[in-house]
């Protein structure tokens, strides 16, 4: 296999887990925790509140991962996973809180020496 083969943006996925589990309980605190550091212990990161990311070299490595997490699903809630390319990531638009940009934004506070 070549190298540009390997490389390209629709062998390369991104595996996302949404889930919405119950924390009604004490119990059910505990195995939600759990869940979530198993997503970490298998290399996922936190995208938002119960929306996690892994990158993946391969579609071959997407479903392996999307087995082991099958394996770790906790009783109740609903967990749904996701695999996109690398392309498809590359077009996703992101977008944060709005800087103020009112009249005082970016000005520092009064400064108190006293």
């Amino acid at each position: 296999m070549s190298r540009r083969t390997f490389l390209s943006p629709y062998r390369i996925m991104w595996v996302f887990v949404m889930f919405d589990l119950p924390v009604g309980t004490k119990k059910e605190r505990k195995q939600a925790t759990v869940f979530r550091n198993d997503l970490l212990n298998l290399g996922f990161e936190m995208s938002q509140f119960s929306v996690y990311q892994k990158y993946c070299h391969s579609t071959e490595k997407a479903e392996t991962v999307d087995g082991q997490i099958q394996n770790l699903l906790p009783p109740g809630g609903k967990v749904d996973i996701l695999t996109v390319t690398d392309r498809q990531f590359g077009n996703m638009r992101r977008f944060y809180a709005r800087k103020d940009t009112g009249k005082n934004a970016g000005k520092p506070g009064q400064l108190h020496l006293f």
